[in-house]
């Protein structure tokens, strides 16, 4: 399956340098791209059976973590902002698992993708990564799991919705809730987030959407799936340099494994 089939490029030409133009100015202006129908069909059709197929593989788990994905720091009080543990819980299979003709990796590997997320993105370079699980992911949330809040650590995000759920799984977040390049990290602000006295935004989405997300100051969460339908996602994920791997530590966490 060639990008032509898998791209709608009629609804978005990403090798048009007006569209890039106008996709970095709104990635830039509101921290979230939102394109939605950005797989034909066809392709997602392809990407939910080979979801459904590899979901046996897939490795769950449940997570304790603070919402800046740091240890706990002594500090500050166990209920502090900085200590205070949300959960994450979901399931996920790896890059060795996503096949050569898969549309993912077809599209994750297309010169002209990785041009426009470069171009939408401002980076100058995108790399895949040098470890063997971590580049192309398709996470699985079954009923009752979540992502807990968090701040990311990468400077952008791009996920692919594959399946949604009847209910619940809505993406929040609030853009700017922190500044990590100047240290501020806004403990009140999020305090306030995690009790519920400020309510965050819902960014909507249906499957086939492509996003692009500025993650490392808005903080986000998945809220969990209500229903028995399981969500899938896709995660795209490119480095500035290249050579760089997840750690071991990172991989068995996440992936259960190493290789």
């Amino acid at each position: 399956m060639n990008i032509e089939r898998i791209i709608d490029l009629e609804a978005y030409p990403i090798q048009d340098s007006a569209f890039l133009e106008k996709c970095n100015e709104t990635l830039n202006q509101t921290g979230v791209l939102v394109l939605s129908d950005f797989i034909r069909p066809e392709a997602l059709e392809a990407m939910v059976n080979e979801s459904k197929a590899g979901q046996d593989q897939a490795y769950f788990c449940a997570q304790n973590h603070s919402v800046y994905l740091t240890p706990p720091n002594p500090k500050y009080p166990e209920h502090h902002p900085a200590n205070r543990h949300v959960i994450s819980s979901k399931g996920c299979i790896c890059d060795d698992a996503i096949a050569a003709t898969s549309p993912l990796r077809t599209l994750y590997d297309a010169q002209a993708f990785r041009t426009f997320v470069k171009r939408t993105t401002g980076q100058d370079e995108l790399h895949p990564y040098a470890d063997p699980l971590s580049s192309i992911n398709i996470h699985y949330a079954n009923r009752g799991q979540e992502l807990g809040w968090h701040f990311d650590n990468s400077s952008f995000a791009i996920t692919l919705l594959i399946q949604k759920p009847d209910a619940g799984s809505r993406f929040e977040y609030l853009k700017d809730l922190r500044d990590a390049d100047r240290g501020e990290m806004n403990f009140d602000g999020v305090r306030a987030l995690l009790d519920g006295e400020v309510q965050p935004d819902v960014l909507s989405m249906e499957p086939g959407a492509l996003v692009l997300f500025r993650g490392r100051n808005s903080i986000h969460r998945v809220s969990p799936n209500e229903s028995d339908v399981t969500r899938m996602l896709a995660v795209l994920a490119y480095n500035a340099e290249p050579g760089v791997e997840l750690s071991e530590n990172a991989r068995m966490t996440f992936y259960g494994r190493l290789a």
